[in-house]
């Protein structure tokens, strides 16, 4: 089988656009099976920089077809405005490579009004949300009441009465308990009925159906992951998570098909860590190691522009992420930004009330009384941009590599020493 899940191993923000984006050349379909437009994907190739929220990062490859699962809660509004720029400055035929699952859940503007008043109306420490509706839509979908990507294409009667459905306990909520400004069901209406026109093409019955059918023909499928895994909201620093599954079942689930198709699962991860927003952040450096991460590494998010949190590799951490999501392959991303750094510290250990543990602590109380017990690797001191072969990096640079790949059992098959497509070293072929 030639299945590929690429899942985020950190707290996302790891290089998962470039990756799937390098990875998509060699691949026949990308799909898209969990989170929303909170996510922020960012692709260098031929002089351009590209922000993808919803879109799979694999669009720009003329032989890959990119689909949107049931599993993504889908902003309209961000979407039509992704296809419309990729027109502008692409000549792509989208409706043959992009199709969207009448299954999805769609997101509305109201959902992002929710978001918002709540993440105001908290006391004390924000959960540090985007904002940007996710929540409140998964909510939708959980409690049985979602408007789904197939119901935007009904007569008007049926959707007004399906959004009006949908959004009286929002706009109660909003008006009454948040004092935020009132929600109106007909420009609400009218905007949604622009949107799907523009949405249309796209349609698909069932994409896991479509999925199915390629990998038992030996298609070449890749599953991109939005997040990272520990953002998950069961297994991550709860409650400063998203709000869906990041793991790599998640892939499973969102896009409808089995364990047995999956060949590999190739966790995207920073040479160094970075957080956004609130939570525990055991390894995070000090302002003035930050700001030299932030500015060298370009550290402020794709979604929101916020600055990044900036520290070191965490290996408890790493380790983690793969045994929740059983990983076989790592793709090590940013290394250039550690260039001309005399020492490189990496945690291997967490110091919890006087005792030394190797171990991950999987709640946020506890993670944040952990204290890193760090390892300092040599570092190197001139520019590997150019460098296209593992034994051609600095010897200190291989050993950084060889380093991670012994603490955790997992080869590092993918090395992105810049940001473009070109700058990527490949030990091993993907597929």
């Amino acid at each position: 089988m030639s299945g590929i899940i690429v899942i985020g191993s950190q707290w996302g923000d790891e290089g998962k656009g470039k990756a799937v984006d390098v990875f998509s050349a060699k691949a026949d379909y990308v799909v898209r099976y969990q989170g929303g437009s909170n996510a922020g994907h960012t692709l260098n190739f031929n002089g351009q920089k590209k922000i993808l929220h919803l879109i799979p990062s694999g669009i720009f490859h003329s032989n890959t077809t990119c689909l949107i699962t049931s599993g993504v809660v889908l902003d309209i509004e961000t979407l039509v405005s992704e296809i419309k720029a990729i027109k502008e400055s692409h000549p792509l035929n989208l409706s043959a490579k992009f199709l969207i699952s009448d299954s999805a859940t769609v997101l509305l503007s109201y959902h992002k009004v929710l978001d918002q008043a709540r993440e105001k109306a908290l006391n004390g420490i924000k959960i540090g949300t985007t904002g940007k509706g996710i929540g409140p839509a998964y909510e939708d979908r959980a409690s049985r009441k979602a408007l789904l990507f197939s119901d935007l294409f009904t007569d008007r009667d049926t959707l007004k009465a399906n959004l009006e459905n949908n959004i009286n306990e929002k706009k109660f909520l909003i008006e009454n308990l948040y004092k935020e400004n009132p929600i109106s069901l007909e420009e609400t209406l009218n905007q949604t009925l622009l949107l799907r026109e523009e949405l249309k093409p796209y349609r698909c019955s069932d994409t896991s159906a479509i999925i199915y059918n390629a990998l038992k023909e030996n298609k070449k499928v890749l599953f991109e992951g939005a997040q990272g895994s520990l953002l998950d909201l069961l297994h991550g620093t709860y409650p400063y998570v998203t709000s869906s599954n990041t793991l790599a079942g998640a892939a499973l689930v969102g896009s409808g098909i089995g364990p047995g198709f999956i060949q590999k699962v190739i966790a995207i991860t920073k040479s160094y860590t970075t957080r956004v927003g609130e939570g525990p952040f055991p390894t995070e450096c000090s302002e003035q190691e930050g700001k030299v991460l932030q500015k060298k590494g370009e550290e402020w998010g794709a979604t929101t522009g916020r600055i990044r949190r900036c520290g070191w590799l965490d290996i408890p951490a790493l380790k983690y992420a793969v045994r929740i999501n059983g990983i076989t392959h790592l793709a090590l991303m940013k290394l250039d930004v550690l260039s001309d750094l005399k020492e490189i510290p990496v945690c291997t250990a967490y110091k919890i009330n006087g005792k030394i543990t190797p171990d991950y602590p999987v709640h946020s109380p506890q993670l944040t009384i952990s204290k890193p017990v760090y390892k300092n690797l040599p570092g190197w001191q001139e520019d590997i941009s150019h460098i296209r072969k593992f034994e051609h990096l600095p010897s200190a640079a291989q050993n950084y590599i060889n380093a991670i790949q012994k603490e955790i059992g997992v080869p590092v098959e993918i090395v992105s020493v810049g940001p473009s497509r070109e700058e990527t070293i490949w030990r091993h072929q993907l597929f």
